[in-house]
């Protein structure tokens, strides 16, 4: 009979709630166990939290024990808005230099021979040449352009022999052109020439290089015709032609021990000065449109040569490399340091190979006598202990937290810890190593105190109590300073370093214990639930017998006051 099983339906009465209430009773060692448990996961909690402060000052400790840390140095120039740039290195001698600079490096260059271009034209007639083709280093413009206060209109389809004309005609005839094609040059005759005017639009004056003379007759300052950049080598109006190349146009020359290979037929000038120049000979190549020629200047500054080097009738004689070049070689720097013996450098940054002051770098510009002063650069080590008293407080201040035992009006309240004296023996130990000597040292640090750094007064704090005495300390004995973090074994950065390894061991092997007896409390509770599940079901089997057999017991009553009414 199902509907049996509900609570007290024959006996009337509720062993159901019984049956609860028995089970409540019995559960409670399961609850204790769950309680245990929530708490061992709250302590497990609290130590992942001050695992992570302790990283965190071990990582504080780290850096301070940073062998660069108290060996950083900053230079500066005593000059107002010095263009000079002093640098130190790591571990630079503290001190004041005086530097007196009297001859700045220079580099060295290699300048061709101008006009390595073909002249304007091959006579001197030049009613072929049209203006727009003129190979001239700059094209020349249309426009007007000014003959002894005369206008000469131009246009770009105009012959160079038209523009004489037209000179001759705005003069009335009283200044004459001609081009000379053996000189490569354009001469202007005729009265006391004046040349040009300021609104002139056309620039024509300045691409012939004609200007104004104490005389009668002006002539181009230097030959008129060009090289072609953009044209191929083969065709790029090279005077001396290029010989010294394979059946294929291929050829081949080298700068300074680098070689380049080129092609007459494809390379031009300016893939070849490109070349040049992303090689790895150390130079930069130009061209030079207003005398026609080439330069290379070595990327470095000092007495330092330019090599090169081609077989006879290449392209480095064509483009007057070669030979008729000069050669105007580089000077080294030259200076003094506190008025010593005159040094020399190849650059115009100084360095310890210059001036034997290991680590000091300075880059001149100027020929002038300068002070430079090296000192300590207090701002990242001050900062590297004000970050490990910030972490180191951290860890004091949460494991007070979590370990204090307070009393008020006669209830004492602990906390999640308070019960683990381990815990407490960390806090001690790290205020001990922090508030300690450090052994074995032979300079004037020797404690926290002795920077102006103690605890504050009935805390486990440290704090800068004085703060000018730290930065006298970081400033004037900071190779003392490094000493007392960083002495292998004994200094305090390295000592703290070691033991909050240790201690992020011990917390760890905490938390292990901590997940083992949560481990077997999980066994122990489902082993009781196990239990009280059986218990509740034999409980609940036999009120259902009671119930079934009252039942019954009523049943057959009810039939026999039905029989004998």
């Amino acid at each position: 009979m199902p509907g049996l099983q509900l609570s007290g339906l024959a006996s009337g009465f509720d062993w159901k709630t019984l049956v609860d209430q028995l089970m409540t009773a019995e559960h409670a060692p399961a609850d204790k166990l769950a309680n245990e448990k929530l708490t061992n996961t709250s302590k497990n909690t609290a130590f992942t939290t001050l695992a992570a402060k302790l990283t965190a000052l071990k990582a504080s400790a780290v850096s301070l024990g940073s062998a660069d840390l108290f060996g950083t140095r900053k230079a500066a120039s005593a000059t107002l808005n010095s263009t000079w740039q002093p640098v130190a290195g790591v571990g630079t001698a503290i001190g004041i230099y005086q530097i007196a600079v009297a001859k700045l490096a220079t580099t060295s260059r290699r300048t061709g021979t101008s006009d390595i271009g073909s002249a304007l034209n091959t006579t001197d007639d030049v009613s072929g040449l049209t203006i727009a083709n003129l190979p001239t280093s700059s094209a020349v413009s249309a426009g007007t352009f000014s003959v002894n206060g005369k206008k000469v209109t131009i246009a770009l389809t105009d012959t160079l022999d038209q523009v004489f004309t037209a000179i001759s005609t705005a003069t009335s005839g009283a200044v004459t052109a001609s081009y000379d094609h053996l000189n490569d040059t354009v001469t202007l005759s005729g009265g006391s020439l004046v040349l040009g005017a300021a609104n002139d639009s056309s620039n024509f004056l300045s691409a012939m290089k004609l200007a104004n003379v104490d005389g009668s007759t002006a002539t181009s300052i230097s030959k008129l015709g060009s090289v072609n950049k953009s044209a191929a080598l083969s065709s790029a109006r090279l005077k001396t032609p290029i010989t010294a190349v394979d059946g294929s146009g291929n050829g081949t020359f080298a700068i300074n021990g680098v070689s380049i290979s080129y092609n007459v037929g494809t390379d031009t000038l300016s893939g070849i000065l490109q070349k040049i120049n992303q090689s790895g000979a150390g130079v930069t190549a130009a061209y030079d449109g207003s005398n026609d020629r080439i330069t290379i200047n070595n990327n470095v500054t000092g007495d330092i040569g330019i090599g090169v080097s081609e077989t006879a009738g290449g392209l480095m004689d064509a483009l007057g490399i070669s030979s008729g070049l000069t050669l105007a070689r580089g000077v080294n720097a030259e200076f003094t340091v506190n008025g010593g013996a005159t040094l020399t450098s190849t650059s115009n940054t100084l360095d310890s190979v210059a001036h034997g002051i290991e680590g000091l770098s300075v880059a001149v510009d100027t020929v002038a006598t300068q002070t430079i002063t090296v000192s300590a650069d207090t701002k990242n080590m001050r900062t590297s202990i004000e970050d490990f008293i910030a972490k180191f407080n951290d860890v004091q201040n949460y494991i007070d937290e979590q370990t204090k035992i307070t009393t008020a009006n006669g209830k004492v309240s602990t906390s999640l810890l308070s019960d683990n004296h381990e815990i407490q023996a960390w806090a001690s130990s790290l205020r001990a190593k922090a508030f300690g000597t450090v052994s074995g040292l032979s300079g004037t640090i020797s404690r926290l105190e002795n920077m102006g750094i103690d605890f504050t007064a009935g805390t486990s704090n440290l704090s800068i109590k004085n703060g000018t005495k730290l930065d006298a300390a970081l400033t004037n004995k900071a190779d003392d300073v490094a000493s007392f973090f960083q002495t292998t074994g004994t200094g305090l950065a390295k000592s703290m370093e070691s033991y909050v390894t240790l201690l992020g061991t011990q917390g760890a092997d905490q938390q292990k214990r901590l997940n083992k007896a949560n481990t077997d409390i999980d066994t122990q509770i489902a082993t009781i639930e196990r239990r009280l599940a059986a218990q509740r079901t034999v409980l609940e089997s036999s009120f259902i017998a009671m119930e079934s057999a009252q039942a019954r017991m009523k049943s057959q009553a009810d039939a026999l006051t039905k029989a004998f009414p």
